[in-house]
């Protein structure tokens, strides 16, 4: 027999969306119970860029200074190379942030934070190696899931369901919802390469030969990921791996790879652009990658899902007090949502459209966008996309009240 659990929210997921809604909601003074399926944090080869926009919000919680304690790099400028020439894509120094850089940081070591500030709150009841299985439902109305864990099976009984389960949701998939698949022309190969002492300057991304290949610095080593052709997966790997150290080491500009010791230490991302029509039914949310899956062109996946769970618990937490969440409530939180996930998607698919697809479709290096050229000219331009990548559209800010922590 299942054991039965009850919480006013259940949340499905213990990704960035899920864990910060969760402690939002908990400091707030709702019951709240976690589910991750995972016994810990750590998988390697996840969004590790955290935005000014969430950095801001860490300031106004009061915990900026801590996070920045824990091993993180910086960086205040984006830049890119197309063949041998490089362009400064970004300039973060100018923006209205109290962090105007991207910090790059593991995300099990952001996530185990968050999780830390959320046991601070009595209301907080994280559950680690315990999956979700389905939905429960009087009528029409989700009041739960049902889970599986080391120790058994659950019940949990809830005022609202969050799904926050990611790009393959179980729960999405139990709701019958409709999901608009917009498409990417790209997957994306990781892998880490160590840090040489006489490493060429790193940028975040260099394009040639009909490749991309992006280094985000690690400290010790560098998290890459090499931009393909979608579908390709197999056949680039099917040259061995002779073959595959000869490409990076050309895109990397080093001597050699030889790292990467076997090709079954470079693992497939596949990427995907698509988001639910619908997020909500009675009783049930979707937020972060379960109601919109981004593309990592930006890295801002990790933000927009954080900025999602922001709005939930601004938009939520009262109705929850009273126990009395209304499909409207939920359709508030969509509301909001809805025009920075279309915005943010829509220039994604342009720049997938007119620089990706294009040169993986050629095998040559791109041309140089023009707007990258008068940026180098006009370095006021700069401050653009660094604006739309590091604060983004509607940015979210804690609207919630602090109930007295333990």
């Amino acid at each position: 027999m299942a054991e039965a659990l009850s919480c006013t929210c259940v949340i499905v997921g213990g990704g960035p969306a899920g864990v910060m809604a969760g402690f939002l909601l908990a400091r707030a003074g709702i019951d709240v119970i976690v589910l991750e399926k995972h016994a810990d944090f750590f998988r390697d080869f996840r969004g590790d860029t955290i935005h000014p926009s969430t950095t801001n919000v860490l300031a106004e919680l009061g915990l900026l200074e801590e996070f920045l304690k824990l091993p993180h790099q910086e960086a205040a400028y984006v830049e890119g190379e197309f063949g041998d020439e490089r362009f400064r894509l970004g300039d973060l120094t100018h923006l209205p942030a109290r962090c105007r850089c991207i910090v790059f940081m593991p995300q099990w070591d952001f996530l185990n934070f968050l999780a830390a500030q959320g046991k601070r709150y009595p209301g907080f009841r994280l559950m680690m190696g315990t999956e979700a299985t389905g939905l429960t439902r009087a009528g029409e109305r989700v009041t739960g899931v049902t889970a599986r864990s080391a120790a058994g099976d659950l019940e949990i009984t809830a005022d609202l369901v969050i799904g926050a389960d990611g790009r393959q949701s179980t729960l999405r998939e139990a709701a019958g919802l409709n999901v608009e698949d917009i498409g990417a022309p790209m997957d994306v190969l990781w892998f880490r390469l160590a840090r040489r002492p006489n490493d060429h300057h790193a940028v975040l991304g260099r394009f040639a030969d009909g490749q991309g290949l992006v280094m985000l610095d690690r400290g010790d080593y560098w998290q890459c990921a090499l931009i393909i052709r979608k579908g390709t997966a197999e056949a680039v790997k099917a040259e061995g791996l002779a073959a595959f150290r000869a490409r990076v080491t050309r895109l990397a500009r080093r001597e050699s790879a030889d790292e990467i010791q076997d090709l079954d230490d470079v693992k497939l991302l596949t990427v995907a652009v698509d988001r639910l029509a619908e997020w909500c039914r009675p009783g049930l949310l979707f937020i972060g990658d379960a109601a919109h899956a981004m593309s990592p062109i930006g890295g801002v996946g990790i933000n927009l899902a954080l900025q999602d769970a922001i709005a939930a618990a601004n938009i939520l937490a009262e109705p929850l007090r009273r126990r009395d969440a209304t499909l409207d409530d939920l359709r508030r939180v969509q509301k909001r949502r809805n025009f920075p996930t279309w915005a943010t998607q829509k220039m994604q698919v342009a720049i997938q459209n007119h620089v990706i697809d294009p040169m993986l479709a050629s095998g040559k290096t791109p041309p140089v966008p023009r707007v990258l050229r008068l940026a180098q000219r006009w370095p006021w331009l700069q401050r653009i996309p660094a604006r739309i990548i590091g604060i983004g559209v509607r940015p979210e800010h804690v609207r919630t009240d602090a109930y007295t922590a333990q």
